[in-house]
């Protein structure tokens, strides 16, 4: 059995060689990423049981991140490859101070050849939580059916839905996102979201104010992301607030909220209390900024260990 089970595309990423414009990058490293596939990467690292959905393309890329995922120990059983549909691509724009822009190339995405009748009932009925984004959804609407159809599946079968807003401006509007995401969060029992995302969603982002939001549509667990400030969260009638873990350097901040989801959801799923999994989350995402790549910096347990100094560092 599965302890997550995750739906979402993965891409080859280009990581430049050097900071600054792009246009004046003349190489890069070949990474990878994708939100629900750092999750996966992130989750399975911790020591959780991790399952993924996706699609790529029958192509050098995408069996290269099929070796990938395969060799973190995801179940990749659900994943196939496409012909037709190139996988998908993303150069990255890093800054002198940590900030990224991406540059995408996905308007073929092989996700989007999924359908609802690919989804499996036995694949969800032996998994305890779904974990969704809103970048699946965002990349065409041809895959919110999909999206709709994981949900109907994970209630069937009695699993825990977990959310991420992850909204991507370059994929879809501020009010686009607003609209569909608001109509769904009600299904929702973990949210795991940033605070300026929803901010977005429901023009608020005071995380006492998001907290009592979420708890009125019905979802039980919520965990606000703040970054530097740290996070808030709210479970079983208790709101705990805990500092960020101070990164010992910045290199590059995408993947981080990945890494803080992948903490708290192990937290959760080995019935932590809500504030040792918010540090947790607080300190995987901080070190994931100290490291370039998407997933390169998700941390082992026994890493994670030695960040807080429960355990020992020999080096040599």
């Amino acid at each position: 059995m599965n302890d997550i089970i995750t739906i979402g595309e993965a891409m080859i990423v280009f990581d430049p060689s050097a900071s600054g414009p792009l246009r004046f990058v003349n190489s890069f490293d070949r990474k990878i990423g994708g939100a629900e596939l750092n999750f996966a990467i992130g989750c399975t690292r911790l020591g959780l049981k991790t399952g993924w959905i996706s699609r790529l393309g029958k192509d050098e890329f995408g069996k290269h991140i099929f070796n990938f995922a395969r060799g973190e120990g995801i179940d990749v059983s659900q994943v196939s490859f496409i012909e037709g549909h190139p996988t998908s691509l993303n150069f990255k724009e890093i800054m002198e101070d940590g900030s990224v822009r991406t540059f995408y190339y996905r308007d073929k995405s092989p996700t989007l050849t999924i359908t609802p009748e690919d989804l499996k009932e036995s694949y969800f009925k032996n998994a305890k939580i779904l974990h969704l984004t809103g970048i699946y959804p965002a990349i065409n609407p041809v895959n919110r059916q999909v999206f709709e159809k994981a949900i109907e599946l994970a209630k069937k079968y009695n699993l825990k839905i977990s959310f991420d807003p992850n909204i991507r401006l370059k994929l879809w509007s501020k009010e686009e996102a607003s609209n569909y995401l608001s109509k769904f969060l009600p299904q929702v029992d973990i949210l795991l979201a940033g605070d300026e995302e929803m901010e977005i969603i429901w023009g608020i982002k005071d995380p006492e104010a998001i907290i009592n939001k979420a708890k009125e549509i019905g979802i039980s667990y919520i965990a606000i992301k703040q970054g530097e400030e740290g996070s808030v969260g709210y479970y079983n009638g208790e709101m705990v607030t805990v500092p960020a873990m101070k990164a010992k350097k910045v290199v590059d901040t995408v993947g981080a909220g990945d890494g803080f989801n992948a903490g708290v959801i192990y937290g959760f799923i080995n019935g932590w209390t809500l504030r040792k999994s918010l540090e947790l989350g607080n300190t995987v995402g901080s070190m994931v900024v100290g490291i370039k790549g998407d997933n390169d910096g998700l941390p082992y347990m026994e890493d994670v260990k030695i960040r807080l100094g429960e355990k020992e560092n020999i080096e040599r």
